[in-house]
């Protein structure tokens, strides 16, 4: 298991597109993918779990993947969210 800390710099949050963009890159891998953000631990593959946290901009989130692909997976979806997901 790896874990990056990570900062959402999406303008709004985590909402429908950008959290659709990031469930759709975690489900490429085979490794289990959970974003904790405080006390609550989100399944990444799933885009309602990721809209329902309500992840806003400037929140610390840390990213964890466990399995087969986890290096892979941490090293691209890390990408995804510091680069806005699609929207900066």
């Amino acid at each position: 298991m790896i874990s990056k800390n990570l900062t959402v710099v999406n303008p709004s949050g985590l909402h429908l597109r950008p959290a659709g963009v990031l469930s759709q890159a975690a489900m490429k891998f085979k490794c289990d993918i959970t974003i904790q953000c405080g006390e609550k631990k989100i399944v990444a593959k799933s885009v309602l779990n990721v809209m329902a946290a309500g992840i806003k901009k400037g929140t610390e989130i840390t990213l964890i993947c466990d399995g087969v692909d986890e290096e892979e997976a941490l090293k691209t979806l890390s990408a995804a969210i510091e680069s806005g997901l699609g929207e900066m």
